[in-house]
Parts: structure tokens; sequence; C-alpha cells
């Protein structure tokens, strides 16, 4: 995936206000529209002005935007890192299905086809009271939270325009209870945390979205657990009870005899839990002791002697 960079799409310094931001779009977009413009590639420039603007137009995904490398230069090879956008509180999308449709894989591996939940904003009343918009942000949390539940202090980003017409950040900390069994992609809904009411309207909620932290030693699919296992090549052959960590504690697993690396040994209901709890999958690895001493390299040769193995007799060579 390619990086975008939507100032130099746009035309625009880094430090361009709002207001700059509007008149320049204004002035792409005349230039651009498909229905008026005679420049060649104008259908494609016309997209990638409004998917620029989509972003740069809003304090919120701009300030997001911003937080990635300076340095990247468009058409780069990028993937975003997985926290990039961690503690950002964002409002409603303002933008539509169809609209999405027009945007770029760039686009929405950043921001999701609704721009982070893409709540609508609701309209007042005829009294001027009106629910708060509801609020959008993502957590990290470390697989270990999802075997215990935890309690954690998380501090939450939100944007504000200055004087300047330039987004800036402020900060709100909040105490977040964790549930046990929490997974990967799963809303936390915190009742009247979003965006403030209008009139005697009441506030909006917060969802947050769980991403769990990287681990080095476990990966995750859906209430699924993994941890590849390695293992010393007589411990494969011969069988082993070897002692394996999970994120729950330590257990005691038995490995079979003439085991080979890609094995899944399944541990039921050790994954992350819930009603229905997940599995624990090991997948062995089988490791192979460096020949870099005259005794290794003597018992390698002892060992091939003993064996006449010959891994690829199904090649028929």
């Amino acid at each position: 995936m390619e990086f975008k960079d939507y100032y130099q799409i746009m035309g625009v310094k880094r430090d361009a206000t709002q207001d700059e931001i509007k008149r320049c779009y204004r002035k792409l977009a005349r230039k651009y529209h498909p229905d008026v413009s005679k420049e060649p590639d104008a259908e494609t420039r016309f997209k990638e002005v409004g998917e620029a603007y989509e972003v740069l137009k809003d304090p919120e995904k701009r300030a997001a935007y911003d937080q990635l490398d300076p340095n990247l230069n468009a058409g780069e090879d990028f993937r975003p890192p997985p926290d990039w956008d961690q503690g950002f509180e964002f409002h409603g999308g303002g933008f539509t299905a169809a609209d999405a449709d027009q945007f770029s894989d760039f686009f929405e591996t950043l921001f999701g086809r609704s721009g982070f939940g893409g709540a609508q904003r609701r309209q007042a009343h005829p009294e001027f009271h009106a629910q708060g918009e509801d609020t959008h942000a993502k957590v990290l949390v470390d697989l270990e939270d999802a075997y215990q539940g935890t309690t954690r202090t998380l501090t939450l980003r939100h944007t504000e325009l200055g004087a300047d017409g330039r987004p800036r950040v402020k900060e709100r900390t909040l105490n977040v209870s964790i549930p046990k069994g929490v997974r990967q992609g799963q809303h936390i809904r915190l009742a009247k945390q979003g965006g403030a009411g209008l009139g005697k309207g009441e506030a909006g909620d917060l969802f947050l979205e769980v991403e769990f932290r990287p681990h080095p030693l476990y990966s995750v699919e859906g209430r699924d657990v993994y941890l590849n296992l390695p293992v010393a090549p007589w411990e494969a052959a011969l069988g082993a009870t070897l002692k394996v960590p999970t994120p729950a504690g330590t257990v005691d697993l038995k490995i079979p005899a003439d085991s080979s690396s890609g094995r899944k040994l399944r541990l039921k209901g050790r994954g992350i839990p819930s009603k229905e709890p997940g599995d624990l999958y090991v997948v062995l690895q089988v490791a192979l002791p460096k020949a870099d001493t005259e005794s290794a390299k003597a018992a390698y040769a002892a060992f091939e002697k003993a064996l006449k193995f010959n891994p690829r007799t199904h090649l028929g060579v």
C-alpha cells in the first residue's frame, strides 16, 4: 500500500489553517470536476483531492494523520504501526458509505469505511435540546487482561480548533474496566462519556474498540490463542512432557512421540475465557542444535550413520 501525502495533494503547507484548506479544496474541485475539466486525469485527481479534504477538513482526522512520520514520501510502501491512532477520540464520520466507496485503501486502512465509527451527527430538536454525539476511540490492552479482567487508566486525546484555525489536541483521563473475556475488535461502551449534549440533552456515549498489543509469545484468532513451541529433535521423536507457558499460567504438556514441525496440540478451553471459551493451540517447531563444536559434529555424523534417513524420498531423487 502506498503512502498518500494529503498536504501535497491539496498543495498546502502542514501548518495551513482550516480556512486555507477549504479555499484550496474549492479551487481544486472546480479545476478537476469531471463534468467541466479538460485535464486528462481529472477524475482521478478529483477523487484524490476529495479524499485529502475529507481528512484535512476534520480536525480529529487531521490531528491523527499528523501523528504519522512527517518524513514519509508520497508513493512509499506504507503500513501503519498498530498503535498510530491509539488514544484518539473521534466524533461521528459525517460522510456516507457512497462517499467512502471513492476512497483509497490507504484511507480505509487508517480510518475505516466510516471514519472511526461513522456515527452520524444528531440534529437538534426545535427546543434546541439534543443528545450529544457518540464518540469512538481505540484502546490497546494486553492479552493477559482478557484472561483476568482489569481496570486501566486511559488518556484520550481529542481536538478543538484554536484561534489560528489549526487543530489543538486536548487530553482527558478515564478509569476503564476491561472485562474478563474481552475480544479483539470488541467495543466497550462508556455511557454518557461521549460528546456533550445540546441544551438539556444528555451526553453521548464513548465506544472503545479493543485491540491487543503485539505479544512476544502468543497470537490470537477470535477466542483462540496460538503459541509456537520450540522442541528438541529427541523430544519430538521420543516424546516428552514439557512445561509450557499460557496467558493463565504454566501447564505440563505431553508431546507425543514421532511429532513433526507444524503439529498442533490443542489445550481445550485455555483460550480467551467466555461462556464458550476458546482453545490454546501449541504449534511444535523442531529446533536443531548447531554443529559448532567437534563433539557436536561427531554426534551429527553418528546420527546420520545410525538412521540412514533421507527426507527427500518422496521426490524420487
